[in-house]
């Protein structure tokens, strides 16, 4: 069995002050996007596995082999079982690409060893914050710790041309620099510089842009050379350091992610309806 696990891009992120819990309630409109990674999932004398692409940790730490044991621990069936992941969503980047490897191996793993949806969908809260809405995908409101979400319309009608940097922003830091800073808001888009979808609705807003300046300086650098390049704001995802701009076409964000030199990783994305897909007759 496999399946495509789609990267999230949050197009606003609020966040409040840490509660009783220690955790930080967030507001997010998050969206899928067409960034992706590829898993295969079988059976196997003993458990195995395999990495390609991009560089993560092949142990216990990796949220795909953690969903694939939490998975195994609630099933009625469990048995050794071989993943492989194809790593193509850049790390530590704010897209969620562990989360949603996880969320695609919930799905793959469930059905692998017959655990009803509403027991795998149980278990994604408990392996990370964007892990529930990579489950779901699509357009949504994200609230509370990301485990309550809220549909959406799906939004079309734009694309978006996305870089990573090439530097990394840990989120517990980002989080941890913000408390310190105060909790600052970030700065705030609207008007022209979004697709028409979008223009009816709040200003997009980025809480964790000033916490991701502070502890990455160069961050405001590529910020500013990006608008200069492209003529638009750009945004953050998550607690960066990815940043994005809005295009109406394809070949115009295809143009913009292709002049950018020096990243990590640059793509052009389209807005996707769920968080991760299997081709047809792969889960039969």
């Amino acid at each position: 069995m496999e399946a495509e696990a789609f990267a999230k891009a949050n197009l606003s992120l609020r966040v409040r002050a840490p509660d009783s819990s220690g955790r930080h309630p967030l507001l997010s409109l998050a969206q899928s996007i067409d960034w992706a990674d590829h898993l295969m999932l079988e059976r196997a004398a003993a458990d195995a596995f395999t990495l390609s692409g991009l560089t993560v940790p092949a142990d216990d730490t990796n949220l795909a082999w953690r969903a694939l044991e939490a998975v195994r621990r609630a099933a009625p069936r469990p048995l050794p079982a071989a993943l492989a992941l194809d790593k193509g969503i850049p790390v530590a980047a704010g897209l969620g690409g562990g989360s949603a490897d996880a969320a695609a191996t919930l799905v793959l793993a469930s059905r692998l060893f017959c655990l009803p949806d509403a027991g795998r969908d149980a278990l994604a809260p408990g392996l990370g914050a964007d892990v529930p809405f990579c489950l779901q995908g699509g357009t949504a409101l994200m609230e509370g710790y990301g485990e309550r979400l809220t549909a959406l319309p799906p939004l079309g009608g734009f694309w978006l041309a996305v870089v990573v940097p090439p530097f990394e922003i840990a989120t517990a830091a980002a989080y941890r620099r913000w408390d310190d800073l105060g909790g600052p808001q970030g700065p705030a888009v609207a008007g022209r510089d979004l697709p028409p979808i979008l223009r009816p609705e709040d200003p997009l807003v980025n809480d964790l842009v000033p916490a991701a300046l502070s502890l990455v300086p160069e961050l405001g650098d590529w910020l500013a050379d990006l608008q200069r390049l492209w003529g638009r704001e750009v945004l953050m995802s998550g607690s960066g350091p990815a940043l994005f701009a809005f295009f109406a076409a394809a070949n115009e964000a295809e143009e913009a992610a292709a002049a950018v030199s020096g990243a990590r990783a640059t793509q052009a994305c389209r807005p996707v309806p769920r968080g991760w897909q299997v081709p047809s007759g792969t889960l039969t």
